[in-house]
């Protein structure tokens, strides 16, 4: 027997998948699969093995679950389980799990374990060899992270206090009673904001996350409540909606999404329909040398898919401008993760086209560190980090907005000001500052290096947690 376990990292939201199984009994299971499913079927391949098996966690409120994705694609071998736990249902066909119950795949054995807190029907799965009495791993899905604790508050304020309650019991009654050699398998790593403060490490053990998990040190429940709320990020926007696609079960496409080509003129009359949306996933300085009047700006990054969440719904019709044609599986992908398949079309040739075509296209002004280090007063620098990234430093006389509030707060700003917009990098100003002009404003400048660049051009840094 040879064990097969492999995390599968969906950068972007932060997601982590598993496929495990045992190569000599040629089966497998995958545990939380992303939409993008035939990176499943290619490690079935590499092992010589059939995935048998598809399990969540939980529903998830962040991605779109590629569970039925990945079943349909088996053709047959596989077969989805959930939780039905606290009455849990479902929209679609699948298998029922409860506490207690086992599946053997050779001499891998996972045992579920119901942790709830982070949503109510939460299971877990413990690993252990099939003659063995004890685990050595457990799949943690949402409830317990690197450093940190799946979050309660996902499913509104009338069920935050009792989540925070079962997560805290799961804590102290099973987590923390588990042996310090058991290795931890979280769903998610750093970014994502399914919990505070995510580490950097892919897994952990039980011994570890004792001795420096802060939530797994704390003993009394209000204090445990009082962390949790002081220390949530934000919820994403499209983080409920989610959850309810996944409930009813999400369109199996068995490929990638498909897209269109479409000729300029085509590409013209969708993008006049009423609310088509046009996504340019050029970089940032492509993008501000000219672009479509009223295209939002998101650089083909992982990060894509955690701002498209944010700020598109999912039912939104989009157009795409690509940096090349063949980068278009790659951005409907990412777009897919979060829920966005309501794809209109993609405009053939690109900008290339577009600008040969003698169509109109506008800028978004690019400004130095130093040009606006240099014009104290003319503009108004605006960051829209995180509330965190703001508190431990940003640029002197700077307006704060997150990025994922813009939308909702924009109108605080004076529409005739010379904004200055900056994040860490300049991805986020980027994706702010093509928000603002589609909305109206007509001095609006985006910083490439944004706060990296300030800094490393030892610029002054203000330090204060409010505007």
């Amino acid at each position: 027997m040879a064990l097969v376990l492999e995390p599968i990292l969906a950068e972007g939201i932060a997601q982590v998948s598993y496929f495990i199984g045992d190569d000599s009994a040629g089966c497998a299971a995958v545990i939380d699969p992303r939409p993008d499913a035939d990176i499943y079927l290619q490690k079935a391949r590499h092992y010589g093995v059939t995935v048998t098996h598809v399990f969540e966690t939980h529903i998830h409120a962040d991605f779109m679950s590629g569970a039925r994705e990945l079943v349909a694609r088996c053709a047959g071998s596989a077969k989805l389980y959930v939780s039905v736990e606290e009455d849990a249902t479902y929209d679609f066909d699948h298998e029922s799990i409860r506490e207690g119950d086992e599946f053997e795949f050779g001499e891998v054995k996972l045992r579920a374990k119901h942790t709830p807190g982070h949503t109510p029907e939460h299971l877990s799965y413990l690993i252990s060899g099939t003659h063995e009495k004890e685990a050595w791993g457990v799949m943690t899905g949402d409830s317990l992270f690197v450093d940190s604790i799946g979050r309660p508050d996902l499913l509104g304020d009338e069920k935050t206090d009792e989540l925070t309650r079962a997560l805290f019991n799961t804590m102290r009654d099973f987590f923390c009673k588990l042996g310090d050699h058991v290795i931890i398998y979280p769903c998610h790593a750093a970014g994502s904001a399914c919990g505070p403060d995510i580490g950097d490490r892919m897994s952990s053990t039980i011994g570890y996350e004792k001795k420096h998990n802060p939530f797994m040190q704390i003993e009394v429940y209000d204090e445990f409540k009082k962390a949790i709320h002081d220390n949530a990020p934000p919820v994403p926007t499209h983080y409920p909606k989610m959850k309810k696609l996944n409930v009813e079960g999400p369109k199996i496409f068995g490929h990638t999404p498909p897209v269109r080509s479409l000729t300029v003129e085509e590409f013209e009359d969708e993008m006049n329909k009423t609310d088509t949306l046009i996504i340019d996933a050029r970089d940032m300085l492509a993008f501000g040398g000219g672009h479509i009047e009223g295209a939002l700006n998101m650089g083909e990054r992982p990060i894509l898919s955690v701002w498209a969440g944010w700020l598109i719904d999912t039912d939104a019709p989009i157009l795409l401008v690509l940096p090349d044609n063949k980068d278009l599986e790659r951005v409907v992908t990412l777009l897919w993760r979060t829920g966005h398949t309501n794809f209109k079309g993609y405009l053939a040739g690109n900008m290339r086209s577009w600008q040969e075509s003698g169509k109109p296209i506008i800028k978004l002004s690019q400004l130095s560190v130093h040009e606006l280090n240099q014009n104290k007063g003319h503009y108004l620098p605006l960051d829209v980090r995180k509330d965190k990234e703001w508190q431990n430093g940003h640029i002197p006389d700077a307006s704060h907005i997150f990025l994922g509030e813009l939308s909702d707060k924009m109108s605080k700003l004076d529409k005739e000001r010379n904004l200055a917009v900056y994040c860490a990098s300049g991805y986020r100003a980027s994706i702010a500052a093509s928000l603002l002009q589609k909305k109206g404003f007509k001095n609006v400048n985006s910083i490439p290096g944004s706060f990296k660049a300030w800094k490393a051009a030892a610029l002054p840094i203000e330090n204060k947690t409010e505007n």
